[in-house]
């Protein structure tokens, strides 16, 4: 799924001068139609959006919107309205957020949420009407300049129109915080008139990953029986099978779920994401063994993907056979390489070298994932234990002293906000 927006998105950040690799995505498990940018180069889509889509052009419309508001420093302003608010404080409101919508309970979120933060992340997601006009202008300009069509965003603002008539408490967040006006349409649709690109179909291979996309998703957050009414038996597709695949999984139906992606692997035997979700099914069937060539043969066939690297790791330490410790580490400094924000490859590191009798770079790792889950006084004590048993030369040793200096810039800040 990750993979899909990045897809997406990848041309339209570049055309907007942006790293791509430098925007993080999140997709936040939450049913309301929405997608934001906040806390700097991040952007959040959640799994409603992309459900309830149509089609790949809708949603890479609704992209070319938010990196219109991301290259056009929209978010500037933000930072007066939440104070000295961190990055990492800002995504942990909006994963409150997330948490109470996916888990039910008001109290999850509330936990996170404490205090005037709430009202923060409501400043946060909401943008004014004349900075909504800059990104829709700026969406149209992307869409042109990767020679796609607008026409997906004019089918969501079209959506999002049928929202406004309904009470604030029915609407979904996007029509709250994303104030759509006549103009803004009569714009995209004025546009769409006068592009040479708006008949230009989608890119190679975007309608079957956004159909796959979809029915992964609606398979994960739906009940089974929800699955198996909208993708029925006799749907023979590809996106069918694999939801129906999903659903036996979690019914739990483990010989119906390996027959259904054995047989889409016999179709598609050089997809990662079909050798994935074999190696899932297994692994958390308690059969780790069985699942490690599935997760190898995924990894083989997408070996850029940080993602998979963590997995497979995971699948190795939990043999607990030593001689795949070495392999698991190195599939771990691959996924962190990528994604060094990942406070769970950073738990699996400490693992790893911790049951390798290495207790200086397990203290590393630990730190490290400690900084990363706020947790100052572990950081803390993990960085002198690591400092005291690591040389005090090489990589290693300069990441010490930057976790030092993080951990004590993170300090001085809860300091300020009288935290």
């Amino acid at each position: 799924m990750e993979n899909t927006i990045r897809a997406y998105a990848t041309p339209l950040f570049e055309a907007a001068g942006l790293d791509p690799k430098a925007v993080r995505l999140h997709l936040l498990v939450d049913p309301s139609l929405n997608a934001f940018v906040a806390g700097g180069q991040n952007l959040f889509v959640h799994t409603g959006l992309l459900i309830r889509s149509e089609n790949a052009a809708q949603v890479i419309g609704v992209i070319a919107h938010e990196t219109g508001h991301i290259a056009g420093g929209h978010l500037a302003r933000v930072q007066d309205a939440v104070s000295n608010a961190s990055t990492e404080a800002i995504i942990a409101m909006l994963l409150g957020a997330a948490v109470g919508a996916a888990s039910g309970r008001g109290d999850a979120a509330g936990a996170i949420m404490m205090g005037g933060q709430e009202l923060a992340m409501r400043n946060i997601l909401t943008h004014t009407r004349m900075e909504e006009s800059s990104a829709d202008q700026a969406a149209t300009k992307y869409l042109d300049a990767t020679k796609q069509s607008a026409k997906g965003l004019l089918e969501f603002f079209e959506i999002l129109g049928d929202q406004e008539l309904l009470v604030a408490a029915r609407q979904d967040p996007y029509v709250r915080t994303h104030p759509l006006t006549r103009d803004r349409v009569a714009y995209i649709r004025s546009h769409v008139e006068a592009s040479p690109f708006s008949t230009a179909g989608l890119r190679p291979g975007f309608a079957e990953m956004h159909r796959r996309m979809r029915a992964k998703l609606f398979a994960y957050v739906e009940p089974p029986s929800r699955t198996h009414q909208r993708y029925k038996e006799t749907d023979r597709s590809i996106e069918a099978r694999y939801a129906r695949a999903v659903a036996a999984y979690r019914k739990p139906d483990l010989d119906t779920a390996l027959t259904l992606i054995d047989g889409l692997i016999a179709e598609r035997p050089n997809d990662p994401y079909f050798h994935e979700l074999k190696g899932q099914m297994l692994f958390e069937n308690g059969r780790g063994g069985d699942a490690l060539p599935s997760y190898r043969r995924s990894v083989d066939l997408l070996p850029d993907n940080a993602l998979l690297h963590a997995e497979l790791a995971q699948v190795e330490i939990e043999q607990e056979d030593p001689a795949l410790l070495d392999d698991a580490i190195t599939h771990l400094n691959r996924s962190l390489a990528d994604e060094p924000d990942s406070s769970m490859s950073w738990r699996l590191l400490s693992i790893a070298y911790g049951r390798q009798d290495n207790e200086g770079m397990a203290s590393y790792a630990m730190a490290e994932q400690a900084l990363l889950e706020g947790r100052l006084p572990e950081a803390y004590f993990h960085i002198g234990k690591a400092e005291r048993l690591l040389p005090r030369t090489g990589t290693i040793f300069l990441r010490i002293q930057d976790i030092k200096e993080r951990a004590a810039q993170v300090k001085d800040d809860r300091k300020r906000q009288g935290r």
